[in-house]
């Protein structure tokens, strides 16, 4: 599939799946923003392929989320930027909780919203949100993580009904534990608290998917591309799960 002259903005694209989405809509002939708070990751993604451009944006600021994205004007929104924690429930302090949901779900809060106006008055429109199959289901330990993943779901079907006339459909994909960086550090989180091996921890990991796997990025970019293709007009206010039949 090819895209030309669509433009996309896609937040936490400096690394793991928020770069292989990036380079996948660039590939399509789409002109891609990434942003991120780190500005030598961005650079260094933005040097893979003329099509993508970086800004440096902490997507929980409101008014660098809303002057970042009324500059690249986008036909194609992807919330992808997230953080995990993990703790016991007990053990939750409020400020980790009060991360989990800045960063989770008020952060996609704001990228989705300002997306929405960027693309007010337009015939087409994506919006996609990176959500979890911790949006659809419960796991220990992360339970701020779940709540605000749970919340984008919530969002993502409000915002459907809304926009479903309008040209503009707004989904959230829902991925198993990806291997990328951010499941690397809960590894090593897991091996700092439990004394297993890495090869344990990510065991215990890939025991959560029925094929025995990680996802790999490259499967949720895809899904990407194809609500962002032909065929795709009828697909919104769905929470999409890529996890190896993970319930």
């Amino acid at each position: 599939m090819t895209f030309g002259g669509t433009s996309a903005f896609v937040t936490g694209g400096g690394s793991g799946v928020g770069a292989v989405i990036a380079t996948a809509l660039a590939e399509a002939g789409v002109q891609v923003t990434i942003c991120g708070r780190r500005a030598e990751s961005l650079s260094a993604v933005a040097a893979t392929h003329p099509g993508i451009t970086a800004v440096v944006c902490d997507i929980t600021d409101e008014a660098a989320v809303i002057k970042a994205i009324a500059a690249a004007d986008p036909d194609i929104v992807v919330a992808n930027a997230g953080a995990s924690e993990s703790a016991s429930f007990v053990k939750t302090e409020l400020t980790a909780f009060e991360r989990m949901i800045s960063v989770n779900l008020t952060g996609t809060f704001l990228t989705l919203r300002e997306g929405a106006k960027a693309m007010s008055g337009k015939p087409w429109g994506r919006l996609i949100a990176i959500a979890s199959t911790a949006g659809l289901k419960g796991y220990p330990y992360v339970a701020p993580y779940a709540a605000a993943k749970h919340g984008v779901i919530g969002m993502v079907k409000s915002l459907a009904l809304e926009l479903v006339r309008k040209g503009v459909t707004v989904n959230a994909i829902c991925p198993g534990f990806l291997d990328t960086e951010m499941t690397g550090r809960s590894i090593a989180n897991i091996v700092e608290k439990t004394g297993r091996s890495p090869e344990e921890a990510r065991a215990s990991l890939e025991a959560t998917n029925p094929m025995h796997k990680l996802v790999p990025p490259e499967d949720v970019a895809q899904v990407v591309t194809w609500l962002c293709g032909p065929g795709s007009n009828m697909i919104t206010g769905q929470a999409i799960s890529v996890s190896g039949g993970e319930t």
